[in-house]
């Protein structure tokens, strides 16, 4: 910036910008707690999205080859690593963003990494899988021992990060030389060591809090994230099906409930908790509810994904008579998911229990018995569409009548 005025800037906003552009100019800085009341999302932090958005496109091929019990339990469990893998890069970056050159380094190998994770998703027992996360959590470690060097305020708070991340890559390290099952025993019990860093160190005295306001933010772009799958349903179902008649109508009604869905989150679940993110997130008393609200988080991710595979399979057969029992089960898996993990959230969070069983709480069980009948697919998806639609609007009525206390999310 220089001495170049800004139009209509005041001379403090001027030198505060003067002051970023400077601080842009050093290649490397050392890692800081970040306490920018307006913090958001970075350029950065998106571009590295975009590795999760092939690897739950990935993970959503593996549960459409095999719509069996097996299946959908294979494909909730990578789906739980890979969210894990973006979940710790996220309260990493939290916290020590310094967006600079080491920082930007360490993030573009982390997505390397997701991008081996995901190219090797249909062969979990070789060794690029492993590797892939192996490496991620490296990236992680060697983030937090750079802050460690030069944060030593908080030393209590990550030291059960990078107790957790390392145990946790120990553990895949050893799988590597481990056949069959035990394999996965061992990614399960690295990942479960690993899961516990954010909860043990929440519970310190010192620990050091999040920012709330950039921690709701990215949880949520994870969820578009996700519900980006079942708008790429859409388009993969219309044009697999051959924009037949049935299936484009089932198509359109397929929109609709993934727009509903959207809305359902963003307007009213997500928005109530993030509002107790920022009344309470702060107060060190009540650290345990960033922690219930980023594992809540994970069974949303998961259902979400299911809900893309249902909603695919029933637009390309949206032209023949009935969907199969596998394609009716996942979706009737994946809303149902969603809808009990949004009513989980919502009461646990806004504490405000009545609003949240009537919606999404009462979708639970209506979705359940609706999707599990073999209708035609565009009457299934003309249905799921109204009943999603209806508790948009209930909860939206909710809302107005002050039953629900949301934030913008």
């Amino acid at each position: 910036m220089g001495t170049v005025a800004v139009m209509g800037a005041t001379p403090d906003e001027i030198a505060e910008l003067d002051r970023e552009d400077a601080e842009e100019r050093e290649i490397v800085r050392p890692p800081d707690l970040n306490q920018d009341t307006n913090r958001s999302a970075t350029r950065l932090e998106l571009f590295f999205d975009l590795a999760f958005v092939l690897f739950v496109a990935r993970c959503a091929d593996l549960l459409a080859k095999d719509e069996t019990w097996v299946g959908g339990l294979t494909f909730a469990a990578v789906v739980a690593v890979g969210w894990w893998a973006w979940a710790s890069s996220a309260l990493y970056a939290n916290r020590f963003d310094t967006d600079d050159a080491v920082f930007r380094l360490l993030m573009l190998v982390g997505m390397a990494a997701v991008i081996g994770m995901a190219a090797s998703i249909d062969e979990l027992g070789g060794a690029w899988f492993t590797l892939s996360y192996v490496l991620l959590r490296f990236v992680l470690v060697a983030g937090y021992l750079r802050a460690w060097w030069h944060v030593p305020d908080a030393r209590p708070t990550m030291r059960p990060y990078l107790i957790g991340h390392t145990a946790g890559a120990a553990f895949w390290l050893v799988s590597l030389a481990v056949p069959g099952p035990a394999k996965y025993v061992l990614w399960g019990v690295g990942v479960a060591v690993d899961l516990l860093g954010p909860t043990l160190s929440a519970r310190l005295e010192d620990a050091l809090p999040l920012h709330m306001e950039h921690l709701p933010e990215r949880f949520g772009l994870f969820v578009i994230l996700v519900l980006g799958e079942s708008v790429a349903a859409a388009v993969t179902g219309v044009h697999d099906g051959a924009w037949k008649g049935g299936v484009v109508v089932t198509a359109v009604f397929a929109f609709v409930a993934t727009a509903a869905l959207w809305w359902s989150y963003f307007d009213l679940s997500g928005g109530a908790a993030k509002r107790r993110l920022l009344e309470e997130g702060h107060d060190r008393t009540r650290q345990g509810v960033h922690d219930f609200y980023v594992y809540a988080h994970l069974p949303v991710a998961i259902s979400l994904a299911a809900v893309a595979v249902g909603l695919e399979h029933a637009i390309l057969h949206g032209a023949e008579d009935h969907l199969s029992a596998g394609t009716r089960g996942v979706l009737a898996a994946g809303v149902a998911g969603y809808l009990f993990s949004a009513t989980v959230i919502q009461a646990g969070l806004s504490r405000q229990v009545r609003p949240a069983l009537l919606w999404p709480g009462l979708g639970v069980p209506l979705a359940l018995g609706l999707l599990l009948a073999d209708l035609r697919p565009p009457v299934l998806l003309a249905f799921l569409a109204v009943l999603l639609v209806a508790g948009v609007a209930t909860g939206v009525a909710q809302h107005h009548a002050g039953e629900i206390r949301t934030a913008r999310t």
